[in-house]
């Protein structure tokens, strides 16, 4: 890894009342540290969630901060590598002694983990996928809306949808990375099809270093499945998308969990190709009425994020981010400190009050109850990403009671 030094960030924010500036001048900052993707396959990602804590930040501070005192950040570049994560947390917590620690991201929270839990460190994380599994620790929490069995939940919008179909699919296809979160992802859907009945037709890893998704598609059409189920990230989604269509192959169902399809650049880079694509997502214009508080922050983070050159909509890392800090901060008001073990008791205790809605977690850290939606793209034309700010671009299959419409089949059958 390059010197730490240069990916070094610490913010604070300016927009302070006069009287709120004095009283920070009479108490040390709450220092909260991170490490985040700023280069690298992840960056779109990382630098979604830095710009959201910045907001936060200068919403706190412009309160009054936490507890009298100033909120900073101090952050690290970790390049979307994993093997630079270890490093970064160790010098967070025994260099610069901040209080608090979030993370981000399946595969970059795994090597968190050792390192707070030798600490005894609580741990906020976003967008993480069944960490928690393997160590059931009583202070990590997890605010994407998994539900208590993440590895289901992942997939499962994408299978009850598919056992809509008439006839119902008999095959399906599993494929994803050698990587944490897809190989996670990928082992859920294998339930999922053990569940339902369906026959593994297909089921095999690529490298995370992989360039060409032709050889991977043209395998999985020899085995005709009627269903493919993907778990990837952003690289290899675009990967996959792109060498279905040059290949024409159209099964009745394709996509899963499949990372940067809720992302702007993404979908306007692949335009028309997403119709047909059903994938995961937390928050979509679709969903904008359950969830009035998130057009608050998108109002200020757009036009932040279009100056910065980040994701300008700012549907899928912003609202669940924001929501994170809200639970950290109500947690550390309400115990009127910094005291780990008092702020984990807190967060397993209590139901929070979040632009994202009630969040309730269970025992090991992750929503009591699952919210998972399952989109399927629709009527895109062109690569305009102003068209991903309607509803009818990406309409909700999963679950009923946010459902917009029912799916469309095949792949191509979507196409305008």
């Amino acid at each position: 890894m390059t010197d730490l030094a240069i990916g070094r960030r610490t913010l604070v924010t300016g927009a302070l009342a006069l009287g709120a500036s004095r009283a920070f001048a009479d108490a040390p900052p709450i220092r909260l540290g991170c490490s985040l993707p700023q280069s690298g396959g992840l960056a779109a990602i990382g630098k979604a969630v830095l710009l959201t804590v910045q907001i936060w930040i200068d919403d706190i501070n412009a309160k009054g901060g936490l507890l009298g005192r100033k909120v900073e950040l101090v952050t690290y570049d970790d390049q979307s590598n994993p093997a630079n994560v270890p490093r970064i947390y160790t010098k967070l917590l025994d260099v610069d002694n901040v209080d608090l620690i979030i993370a981000n991201g399946t595969n970059l929270t795994v090597p968190v983990m050792p390192i707070a839990m030798e600490r005894n460190k609580l741990v906020m994380a976003m967008f993480a996928l069944g960490i928690n599994d393997k160590f059931h620790y009583d202070r990590f929490f997890q605010t994407m809306p998994y539900g208590p069995d993440g590895k289901a939940a992942i997939s499962e919008g994408f299978f009850n949808v598919a056992m809509t179909l008439t006839p119902k699919p008999t095959t399906v296809a599993l494929v994803g990375a050698d990587a944490e979160f897809s190989k996670t992802a990928v082992e859920g859907a294998r339930e999922q099809a053990k569940r339902h009945g369906l026959k593994v037709v297909y089921d095999r890893t690529y490298p995370p270093t992989s360039v060409d998704f032709t050889p991977i598609i043209r395998g999985i059409a020899s085995a005709r499945p009627d269903l493919v189920y993907i778990g990837s990230y952003p690289i290899d989604t675009a990967g996959l998308i792109r060498a279905a269509h040059e290949l024409n192959f159209h099964p009745r169902l394709f996509g899963g969990g499949m990372v940067g399809t809720q992302a702007t650049s993404l979908k306007a880079e692949l335009g028309p190709l997403l119709n047909g694509v059903v994938s995961y997502e937390l928050y979509c214009p679709a969903a904008a009425s359950h969830f009035p508080q998130v057009a608050s922050l998108l109002a200020r983070y757009q036009p932040r994020a279009a100056a910065a050159g980040v994701d300008p909509q700012g549907y899928y890392v912003p609202p669940f981010t924001y929501g994170s800090l809200e639970i950290l901060a109500q947690a550390v008001t309400a115990t009127g400190g910094l005291d780990q073990a008092k702020l984990a008791a807190y967060i397993h205790a209590t139901t929070f009050k979040t632009i994202v809605g009630d969040i309730k977690f269970g025992a090991d850290g992750e929503w009591s109850k699952p919210r998972m939606l399952t989109v399927q793209f629709r009527g895109v034309t062109g690569n305009d990403a102003a068209q991903f700010t309607r509803p009818e671009t990406e309409v909700i299959l999963d679950p009923p009671e946010y459902a917009t419409g029912t799916v469309a089949t095949p792949l191509s059958g979507a196409r305008p």
